[in-house]
């Protein structure tokens, strides 16, 4: 049955703020971007079907943004983040690479490191880019296919890198042999990075100096027409843009979003989550069983068993704004990368936040850091503030994190976790909540490996 009051614009709009964050983008860039490039589409006449592959291709446009964060760092011994933001500024010309290379390679290595890691990006610039690219592109388009979306939308989540003049990737693709939707989506993109920080005249500017090498020129007319218009600039600034940029969906394509598809899309942007680390791949679905499973020892009902699974396989959404640089590091981390990491929490509960039907599961996935002795974070609640889900996924989260192998440590014992764990009974972790752990894990994590 259809869940009353979500529509899935909303949801997808929202959880494309999670694909902001991964991307060191400003929040909202992914809407933002929606509300030019569907302004551009209508400008040049698209059909509504067209239309309504257009505005998906535009919010889910970054959907394989975590999967190369990881290598980037291996390879530029950097932050992803900073790297990520910073590259869209990039127009392809070479002094601006040779710049980019220079100020993003090897900073905290020593002098020595990181001559030879620049040198080696140099050597293999073409390689890395492809490389990296061609993860992305490809990974993105995969989960649109997960997210049931058309090879509309998937091709052109793939091609979203591709120039007008054949000088883009992971393909080479030229001129109007590249999806019309990921011409619009590269467009508007680049629009929204030069705007969100400066004015509209600069990031106009930007586009002019890429027509007909970047962009197709027909599309760089459409958006010229298009600023010109004061409501667009106007809404485009605004605290009411969410709401314009969800009633842009046309209504006779809108997709029925039931049970089954939610189950779908939290599993999707749960994978998301995993590419980040190769130290969490299958992290965020091992937490949903774990934790359905002490569920069920705990007889929850069946509806709310399914309402908990998809807050588990989310619990980690805001880890997609931590540098890989922290989450992979192998030593113990700083004060301020400690810091860092914890402000995942924070960033859970605000991109669920924006959901309306998600307020609760927010609250709860949000909190599965907390302690009930109380000193734990984000908020440093105590027992009686903690709800009972959370308990269920704070202790499925720390029995696959224990069980895991980390980049500090190699993966620990099911028997040795279990005794690691019960010291912590009754300080970080409910007694109930352990006990049906003890019961369903050892079966559980034998049939996972």
């Amino acid at each position: 049955m259809a869940l009353q009051g979500l529509k899935l614009s909303e949801l997808i709009g929202s959880l494309s703020h999670a694909l902001d964050i991964t991307e060191g983008q400003p929040e909202g860039h992914c809407v933002r971007c929606c509300w030019i490039g569907m302004h551009v589409g209508h400008e040049i006449g698209l059909s509504d079907r067209a239309l309504w592959e257009l505005y998906y291709t535009l919010l889910l446009k970054d959907l394989g943004c975590s999967s190369n964060a990881a290598r980037i760092c291996e390879l530029y011994l950097t932050d992803d983040l900073s790297f990520k933001r910073d590259f869209k500024w990039v127009d392809g010309s070479l002094n601006q690479a040779l710049r980019f290379v220079l100020n993003h390679t090897g900073l905290q290595a020593g002098l020595a490191d990181r001559f030879k890691r620049v040198v080696n990006v140099f050597r293999h610039s073409d390689d890395f880019a492809q490389e990296l690219i061609q993860t992305r592109c490809q990974r993105g388009a995969d989960i649109a296919r997960k997210l049931r979306f058309g090879e509309g939308v998937a091709e052109a989540v793939h091609a979203l890198d591709e120039h007008w003049d054949g000088s883009g990737r992971p393909d080479g693709r030229q001129g109007e042999s590249i999806p019309l939707n990921a011409r619009i989506a590269l467009l508007a993109q680049v629009v929204d990075v030069f705007h969100t920080v400066g004015e509209i005249d600069a990031a106009m500017q930007e586009v002019r100096k890429r027509s007909g090498s970047w962009f197709d020129p027909e599309l760089v007319r459409a958006i010229e027409s298009i600023v010109k218009r004061s409501d667009f600039l106007s809404m485009l600034n605004s605290e009411a843009l969410d709401s314009a940029v969800f009633a842009l969906e046309p209504a006779q394509f809108e997709i029925p979003l039931d049970d089954d598809y939610l189950d779908e899309i939290a599993a999707a942007f749960g994978q998301i989550v995993d590419a980040k680390s190769p130290y969490t791949q299958g992290h965020s679905v091992r937490v949903a069983d774990y934790a359905d499973g002490v569920a069920l020892e705990l007889s929850l009902t069946n509806t709310r068993r399914r309402w908990l699974k998809r807050g588990a396989l989310l619990h980690d959404v805001g880890k997609l704004g931590v540098s890989n640089a922290i989450l992979d590091k192998p030593d113990r981390l700083e004060a301020d990368e400690w810091t860092a990491v914890k402000r995942h929490a924070d960033y859970t509960g605000s991109i669920l936040g924006r959901i309306g039907i998600f307020e609760e599961m927010a609250r709860v996935s949000s909190a599965h850091h907390e302690r009930l002795d109380g000193a734990g974070y984000p908020l440093g609640l105590k027992a009686e503030a903690i709800e009972l889900e959370t308990r269920i996924i704070t202790v499925a989260d720390i029995f696959d994190a224990i069980t895991a192998e980390r980049p500090y440590r190699a993966a620990i014992p099911v028997p040795r976790t279990l005794e690691i764990m019960s010291e912590q009974v009754d300080i970080a972790i409910d007694h109930h909540c352990f006990e049906a752990l003890k019961r369903v894990a050892p079966r559980m994590h034998q049939s996972d490996e």
